[in-house]
């Protein structure tokens, strides 16, 4: 395998929390520069005062609130932050230094998700964590969409995983949030969004009582607490039994089907993100299957919003197909100027560019983060065409790492904490692997055998 290693011509950027790329291709250079510094333009300090409930019918809203510690994650015409949207854009902010408005906002949703909401979060907030009214109207007429309900127990489990803060496991409101959530069925409870549905596609139109991304994301979200609760020193195995309950179910029952009708019929054929949230979840994994989603997301079945585009390359990623991942992360870097179908551009759409973000460094870069261990795992999955790639200031648990990949062959990691020994596994792509210990300030280097 050939390897750019050269240090010569370095292009770099560097941003917050000094997160910086370096590497000698210049579109990823570009791409993760423009990534970080759009998406840290959408976050609000706590204390912010600004304008509540804005959007396309009040563009000047209905008042003026302080806001929490936050970020845009919705419609830039709209003053709040969305579930669908923040579970999706978390990772990145977290690499963002946005850790202090991932649990205020996460805490929000959860806290939401009360008896007379059905334990049902609300869907969107104001940035002063009033609801935003353009999508609730009362207890009982308010946005929802299945998959997002069992996204945000996800969640919890991901920035466990990346911050190896305890509250993600002990605090009663996420605790209790995701005991609930998980009992709920992944079924619709309505065909209009402000009864609920089941589907993410909100342009299909179709009556679904079931989908596959509701099916799929119920899947993680147990596996999600097996995790949850062995970090608590619980017994993990009966979520684990129920997600393998799930995917039986699923293998068996629907057949290819990527939903049920309310009356009861099969539905086949492309759904977009019905269709493809089960190989995002690891709930189907057969490689005829991956060609079928490309082909359909790349031709005749491309969704018209950009929002839908942003989870492919995490498919991809998921599934080894590391070129396909990076041909839908430069089309989405290149589609960034062109019009969004809700008015504006697409790279004004936040979930753009905090996608972007994380998914260079976990997809590209392959970082695994274990921080309440203090450990993480690295896997090279740069495409043929970028020869090395680095990013620095990478916050896992107390510290912070920087990766360097040079092609699939060696990895080096510097440990930039001042306090934290990392144990690291350097995997590669041919199924090797070796495991070290890397003390403050060392930097260590893993070649493939």
């Amino acid at each position: 395998m050939h390897c750019d290693s050269g240090h010569d011509d370095l292009t770099m950027a560097s941003g917050h929390d000094d997160l910086m790329v370096a590497s000698g291709h210049d579109e990823l250079v570009e791409m993760f520069s423009w990534a970080r510094d759009r998406a840290l333009r959408w976050a609000h300090p706590g204390g912010t005062r600004g304008p509540v409930n804005v959007d396309e019918h009040r563009p000047r809203g209905t008042g003026e609130g302080v806001y929490l510690p936050s970020y845009w994650a919705g419609y830039a015409h709209r003053s709040g932050f969305y579930l669908r949207d923040f579970v999706h854009q978390a990772a990145g902010a977290h690499l963002l230094g946005l850790a202090e408005a991932n649990l205020t906002m996460l805490r929000r949703f959860a806290a939401s998700a009360t008896a007379e909401h059905g334990r049902r979060p609300v869907w969107a907030f104001n940035f002063d964590g009033s609801y935003l009214s353009i999508d609730y109207r009362g207890p009982g007429d308010f946005v929802r969409e299945v998959p997002a309900v069992f996204e945000l127990v996800e969640c919890v489990a991901q920035l466990h995983r990346w911050t190896g803060d305890p509250v993600y496991v002990r605090d009663p409101v996420l605790r209790d949030y995701c005991a609930n959530a998980i009992a709920l069925p992944a079924t619709a409870r309505g065909t209009s969004i402000f009864e609920g549905v089941a589907s993410y596609n909100e342009l299909g139109g179709e009556p679904l009582a079931v989908a596959g991304d509701g099916l799929a994301t119920q899947y993680a979200a147990h596996l999600a607490m097996a995790e949850l609760a062995r970090a608590r020193g619980e017994d993990g195995d009966r979520f684990e039994a129920r997600a393998a309950e799930l995917r039986r179910h699923y293998e068996e029952d629907w057949k290819g089907a990527r939903g049920f009708t309310l009356d009861g019929r099969p539905v086949t054929g492309w759904g977009a993100e019905n269709s493809f949230f089960m190989p995002l979840k690891g709930l189907r994994d057969d490689p005829a299957y991956l060609d079928y989603v490309d082909a359909q997301a790349s031709g005749p079945g491309r969704p018209a919003n950009v929002e839908a585009w942003t989870y492919l390359p995490d498919v991809f990623f998921r599934h080894g197909r590391t070129e396909t991942a990076w041909r839908w992360m430069r089309e989405i870097f290149h589609a960034r100027t062109g019009g969004h179908v809700a008015g504006g551009l697409n790279g004004d759409y936040p979930e753009v560019s905090f996608t972007l973000v994380s998914q260079v460094v976990a997809g590209l870069l392959g970082v695994r983060p274990d921080a309440p261990a203090n450990a993480l795992t690295t896997l090279s999955r740069l495409p043929a065409e970028i020869g090395w790639a680095a990013v620095s200031g990478i916050p896992i648990g107390r510290g912070t790492v920087a990766v360097r990949h040079d092609g699939g062959e060696s990895t080096t990691l510097t440990n930039l904490s001042g306090q934290v020994t990392y144990t690291w596994t350097a995997a590669f792509p041919d199924g090797s692997a070796t495991t070290l210990e890397v003390p403050p300030g060392a930097t260590v280097t893993a070649v493939r055998d």
